[in-house]
């Protein structure tokens, strides 16, 4: 049979990442081919083609737990899908995508069966599952592809962009989370804490903690140098920008939350889930004014 092919752009991304439609004159059936990514290894330096789904499938289980309910499995592949088309879309590179937490964490199957173990089979289907039912389903705000951030655990509520990223996305504003919050510490010695800072150790003084309207530190004084929140959290490699800092012996910090704290907290997405929340509502909750539609063509 003949077939009439029709190219179709997908977001005016390149030309390998393109949704070819084929029309069958007799069925008038519609087979469409699926979205490409170009995905840079970044143990191995290698830069390899693959599928869309794919590599929402291999997002999923990198980043989220397999045990988590269902709905919430729905929630993160399609913000995992909308940030991957959002990068895409702004590619402008040799890749469109990292396999590391530069962008997002992407696990091959042979990394989940190390994972899993004898639960593989369950829970790569479960997996799948997720990212087929919701298969080209993206965010969007006014029409265009968001940047759908997302991460671990809240400690009660999300933050705004502005105050870590100083992008003012509308879609991005914090917002009530329910999960159980995540309590952690970090304690290291007073000569690693002042020659990180490159402070004096002779005496440590903090002053003027400004914090956000969700108890993150945005900046704070120590010994007459100012500090960003974001940049503590980096250079002691702490969980979150909710933290305390006791001065003894030795420096103890004490930390609320698991993440940057923009956009979907995946804990919070699965307390909402076993609340009966669906993967809308639950997405609709954390990005504010959002439509979830299919990959326009």
């Amino acid at each position: 049979l003949l077939l009439i092919v029709v190219v179709l752009s997908v977001i005016a991304i390149s030309g390998s990442k393109k949704e070819t439609t084929y029309f069958n004159n007799d069925k008038k059936e519609e087979v469409k081919e699926e979205i490409k990514l170009d995905l840079k290894d970044t143990s191995t330096g290698e830069i390899k083609n693959i599928e869309l789904e794919d590599y929402i499938v291999g997002v999923v289980a990198g980043e989220m737990p397999a045990s988590f309910n269902e709905e919430a499995l729905k929630a993160q592949a399609i913000a995992s899908r909308t940030y991957a088309m959002y990068k895409m879309k702004n590619s402008n590179g040799t890749y469109d995508l990292v396999t590391d937490k530069t962008n997002q964490v992407y696990i091959t199957e042979d990394k989940m069966k190390n994972l899993w173990q004898e639960n593989f089979d369950y829970y790569f289907e479960k997996i799948k599952k997720a990212v087929y039912d919701t298969k080209d389903l993206i965010m969007t705000y006014n029409g265009n592809v968001i940047l759908s951030m997302y991460f671990a655990r809240s400690n009660g509520k999300t933050e705004d962009a502005i105050s870590v990223f100083g992008s003012n996305e509308e879609y991005l504003k914090s917002v009530d989370s329910p999960e159980e919050s995540l309590t952690s510490e970090v304690t290291i010695s007073k000569n690693e804490f002042c020659n990180k800072l490159n402070i004096s150790c002779d005496a440590i003084n903090i002053s003027n903690v400004l914090k956000s309207k969700t108890g993150r530190i945005n900046s704070l004084n120590i010994n007459g140098k100012t500090f960003k929140g974001t940049e503590i959290r980096t250079l002691f490699d702490l969980k979150s920008t909710d933290f305390e800092i006791s001065i003894g012996s030795e420096i103890k910090f004490v930390t609320k939350g698991y993440g940057h704290g923009v956009g979907m907290s995946q804990y919070g997405a699965n307390k909402l889930a076993q609340d009966g929340k669906n993967y809308e509502e639950i997405l609709k909750h954390y990005y504010q004014n959002i439509n979830i539609e299919k990959i326009s063509v």
